[in-house]
């Protein structure tokens, strides 16, 4: 897996010429250069344009699917203002009380966001429900696909806009994901005031809205489990927990491995901690960096702490009520 950041490592030896030394390796990125303020901007800009097209068409043309994509796109105007912010407190320099910065910003903004989002589809599909024992006279189709037609437009724009951040930030892939199924949405709203236009139903519009709020809710409850799970240090999905620990078994000289720990700093940083058990200490000063550096080169691990225990002394005290002298046993169940 190709990393996106570059990775060096920081090493702290501690007792290298006794028994029960703890060399430990460090590895943290560079800050980049390149600042998703820019896209965020122009896409926050867009879409609060077509919020208000689609609102004030909506209740012109009394067309509950137009509303629904207002409030869907409005929803998609919080996403990006949350995602830009977090992505501006995650470049946020750590302190002496937030040794890790605000990283976290991003995971708990896509958390508020799928939260958010549920409330809102919890309204329309009341909406859609009710409307459906009163449906109201039909919508104008003509104004509901010039409308979504825009709104089609915009999506797209946006997601150009994100599109070129999108391999090397997961908060930024999240929202050109979101602006491509908006993208989709905005087309059946299209095909909804075709149906219109050709038949007069009543009850299209009303059922688009419900199968809209669905798909919504799909949409939300993906965003929900992925954010919560980083949010409570699960290992991140695209990392390869197994391949992790099998690297780090492999390596000559290691005759163990536990407390093996992989989880989110942020959707763009990845933190490892795993103690070695080497009998025969490190083979060279250069050891740890070079395995800092193979983290980030094949799992895109950007941060990475290694403590090295030679397995010959008492059990090791940094991660207390744990079973070390099991460690093999229990390895695979830990992270």
């Amino acid at each position: 897996m190709t990393p996106h950041d570059h990775l060096h490592g920081d090493l702290h030896g501690h007792g290298h010429g006794h028994a029960h030394g703890h060399p430990h390796a460090h590895g943290h990125p560079h800050a980049h250069g390149h600042a998703h303020g820019r896209p965020f901007a122009p896409a926050v800009a867009l879409n609060l344009a077509v919020v208000a097209a689609e609102a004030t068409a909506g209740v012109l043309a009394d067309s509950l699917a137009l509303i629904a994509d207002a409030a869907h796109n409005l929803a998609d105007v919080g996403s990006l203002l949350l995602a830009w912010s977090a992505d501006g407190l995650a470049r946020r320099a750590p302190s002496p009380q937030r040794t890790y910065g605000f990283g976290r910003a991003t995971i708990l903004a896509a958390l508020v966001n799928a939260i958010l989002l549920f409330a809102i589809v919890g309204g329309l599909m009341l909406e859609a429900v009710q409307r459906f024992r009163d449906p109201p006279p039909a919508a104008d189709g003509n104004i509901v696909m010039l409308v979504a037609a825009l709104a089609l437009a915009v999506n797209a724009v946006s997601a150009w806009l994100l599109a070129s951040d999108r391999h090397r930030d997961l908060n930024v892939r999240a929202a050109f994901q979101h602006m491509v199924a908006d993208a989709a949405v905005s087309a059946a709203v299209i095909i909804v005031g075709a149906i219109l236009l050709l038949t007069g139903w009543r009850w299209v519009d009303p059922l688009a809205s419900l199968l809209l709020a669905i798909g919504i809710g799909v949409s939300g409850w993906r965003v929900l489990h992925a954010s919560f799970h980083l949010a409570i240090d699960g290992v991140p999905q695209h990392i390869d927990r197994a391949g992790v620990e099998a690297y780090l078994r492999g390596i000559a000289g290691v005759s163990g491995l536990h407390d093996l720990h992989i989880w989110a700093l942020s959707t763009t940083r990845v933190a490892l901690t795993a103690h070695l058990v080497m009998p025969a200490g490190t083979p060279d000063d250069a050891f740890l960096d070079r395995l800092a550096g193979n983290l980030a080169e094949h799992f895109g691990i950007a941060h990475a702490t290694i403590q090295v225990e030679r397995g010959d002394g008492p059990e090791c005290r940094l991660a207390c009520g744990e079973p070390h002298s099991a460690a093999p046993a229990v390895a695979g169940q830990l992270g």
